[in-house]
């Protein structure tokens, strides 16, 4: 055998449909060959998590569903909405998926025995017979009480020669005629219009428009297949592999359609299996040592079922809304994702035609009609990015940071954390799992090409950059902001729960910048975020009253729309004075420099801000629309132009006897001059080369 790849931390034998019962036989082998991961080789297993009875992988595609919806500002776990589908309750994914909503009106199904039609399903009789079903353990929609079918339904084996169609189901499938075959009808519930079509069982159903069925490779299911234009369901939850093709999926999702991809949907069942693996090796460490037994440490599993099932659906909510985020950002990103394709191609990484991704012209043309990456295409970036990230820590000493240990605690349940905090502390895979929550931190956060952006804008190295993360997040207290933001699902408008997490992503975004400009982390992580965390927390709740009386009524307007829209004072308060808060590091800079009080320097720094105009100069930078990425870049590079020079003459306020009075009585004719040209510059048809020069005048006057 020769073996091309580099050596793997592991190999995770995840068990399929129909070989569960395998992995306790390929456990009892890897024991009696001595294999380091014990029984941890195959997840699973009878001392394992059980997908089918965690629901797992349904659950974590449920996430992306629920996403979906709220961002169309609908509850699914309240609110009744129609379901089709392709699959039986005895499966694991259509199965669960059907259970994980009492709200669930599942009017059409079709799975490789039977098709089930009921138009008019009420919610909650319907949900408990699904619940019946299920239990069974080995049913088929046969074993349905018909009984509960609304009136017009039924259910009808693909076998027969025809199938008769009521008024209602008529109506349902669009379907015109007394009867039709069985492919007629499973072809109209792929078409039927309903909230959600959901994919449980196995085979491709929908190609893009400019497929061939001989593409696709799935001959049994070429009679029924459909093109993504003849979808007429609002959502796609694909909880089965392959229940529509990549470019069918992008095709549905530049119609306005909503669905991620397979692999961002279903990707629970795989992170479950990850984290047992990792569980296991860290509890392996103490049956060695002969501070846990066996069968204790499988209680402890079992214990520990929940809470393993919350970490893993978590990953699914972050994922989402990553690239629900790098959506709405739409063409501002689209330049920074053709760079890090060009990177990762360079570096023989990425193949865009296997992933079907677009090529150089097609963006072109999409660009050039306003139209960014789809969401099917961010998932792919978004993997790509995880990984490649990953790798670069991995080479790096950023996992071996003391501070970034609570990364390694933060990833297994809490239950361990006391107990077995000496084998997670020096678990065999330590440095793989800081670098992996870091890297799905870094992306979940900032987005698929938020290296890429910050590399370009900087010239940082990759670990310099997760370093500058690390700090940013914990310095300002952000992971408890987003979880309070998280908190908010289906009590404000998805759009502006997204606007509030864009607003906490735009300050990430800066402050990584300003950092990698500004800081040095030789001292390690925790000196730099000890250095900015206290400033932080105690300027941020008084910000207003630094400010001139215009722009503390401006930030009470601000904190008074967010709370109308349903956002409560508290969180309200802090997402407005997060553009305040960004100026505190350099606040810092200057009260070190200058070795004056906080305070003292706010006063000075806000004042003199307030009288060059720099808030409004700011504020209309945010404004500009930057499709040209070098424009994007020269844009950056001007707002770190204006911050140096407002330092500076906050600065230079301090030192005189006076105050900023003195110093503007001492620099008159140069100061009001460059007022005067700045506030013509910004007066009307600001470009960023005008910005550009009003930044470079501010600059000279400092100098």
């Amino acid at each position: 055998m020769v073996r091309h790849d580099q050596d793997d931390p592991y190999l995770v034998v995840a068990a399929d449909k129909g070989t569960a019962t395998f992995s306790d036989t390929a456990n009892a082998i890897s024991e009696d060959k001595g294999f380091w991961l014990g029984d941890a080789f195959a997840s699973g297993g009878s001392a394992g998590y059980d997908h089918k009875k965690m629901g797992i992988t349904a659950r974590g595609a449920w996430e992306a569903v629920k996403r979906h919806f709220r961002e169309m500002d609908r509850d699914i776990q309240k609110e009744p909405f129609t379901a089709c589908g392709v699959g039986d309750m005895s499966g694991d994914v259509f199965g669960n998926g059907m259970l994980l909503s009492k709200a669930t009106k599942l009017v059409a199904a079709f799975d490789h025995r039977d098709i089930f039609l009921d138009p008019n399903p009420d919610p909650s009789v319907t949900w408990d017979e699904r619940k019946r079903m299920f239990d069974l353990g080995r049913s088929s929609w046969q074993d349905y009480n018909k009984e509960l079918i609304s009136e017009g339904g039924g259910i009808y084996p693909r076998s027969s020669k025809s199938i008769p169609l009521s008024i209602q189901v008529q109506k349902m499938l669009g379907l015109n005629k007394a009867k039709a075959s069985p492919q007629e009808v499973m072809t109209a519930i792929l078409k039927m219009k309903a909230d959600l079509l959901w994919f449980g069982g196995i085979g491709t159903y929908i190609r893009a428009s400019d497929e061939s069925n001989i593409e696709v490779g799935d001959r049994g299911n070429d009679s029924i297949r459909i093109t993504a234009a003849e979808v007429g369901a609002k959502v796609i939850g694909e909880g089965a592999n392959l229940g529509i093709t990549q470019k069918a999926r992008i095709e549905f999702s530049r119609a306005g359609g909503r669905c991620n991809s397979d692999a961002i949907d279903n990707s629970a069942g795989v992170n479950s299996s990850d984290m047992e693996v990792n569980i296991k090796i860290a509890l392996g460490a103490a049956v060695k040592k002969g501070t846990l037994t066996t069968p204790d440490r499988n209680v402890l599993l079992a214990d520990m079922t929940d809470e393993v099932a919350q970490l893993v659906l978590r990953n699914n909510y972050l994922q989402t809304l990553a690239i629900s985020l790098c959506d709405r950002r739409g063409l501002e990103d689209l330049g920074y994702q053709v760079r890090m394709m060009r990177q990762l191609e360079s570096q023989d990484l990425l193949d865009r035609a296997v992933e079907d991704l677009p090529d150089d012209a097609t963006i072109e043309e999409r660009e050039k009609a306003g139209q960014h990456l789809s969401r099917p295409e961010l998932g792919v970036l978004l993997a790509y990015a995880k990984l490649t990230l990953h790798d670069e820590l991995l080479e790096s000493s950023v996992p071996d940071d003391a501070y970034l240990a609570k990364e390694l605690y933060r990833y297994f349940p809490k239950e361990m954390a006391d107990t077995y905090s000496q084998e997670i502390e020096s678990h065999r895979l330590r440095r793989e799992i800081i670098a992996t929550m870091l890297a799905n931190s870094i992306i979940n956060r900032g987005g698929p090409a938020f290296l890429t952006r910050i590399i370009d804008q900087t010239g940082a190295s990759v670990a310099d950059v997760a370093r500058a993360f690390a700090v940013v997040r914990d310095a300002f207290g952000l992971t408890q902001l987003n979880e309070e933001i998280d908190r908010l699902d289906n009590t404000i408008s998805g759009d502006l729960q997204l606007e509030l997490y864009t607003l906490v992503q735009d300050l990430v975004l800066g402050m990584v910048i300003w950092f990698l400009r500004n800081v040095s982390f030789e001292d390690g992580l925790e000196a730099a975020i000890n250095r900015f965390r206290d400033t932080v927390k105690r300027l941020s709740p008084r910000l207003e009253t630094f400010l001139s009386e215009g722009r503390a009524e401006m930030l009470k307007a601000e904190t008074n729309r967010l709370v109308e829209a349903g956002v409560p004072i508290m969180i309200a308060a802090r997402i407005a004075r997060l553009i305040g808060e960004m100026v505190i590091p350099d606040i810092v800079l200057v009260s070190e420099k200058a070795n004056r009080d906080v305070d003292e320097v706010a006063a000075s720094y806000f004042r003199v801000a307030e009288h060059f105009k720099f808030g409004a100069i700011e504020e209309l930078a945010r404004e500009f629309v930057i499709r040209d990425y070098y424009d994007g870049l020269a844009l950056d590079r001007s707002r770190s132009i204006l911050a140096n020079a407002l330092r500076d003459l906050a600065a230079q306020a301090l030192e005189d006897e006076k105050g900023f009075d003195g110093w503007l009585e001492r620099n008159a004719g140069k100061a009001e001059r460059t007022q005067q040209a700045t506030s013509e510059i910004l007066e009307k048809n600001l470009s960023v080369s005008k910005f550009s020069v009003a930044a470079g005048m501010l600059a000279e006057l400092a100098n």
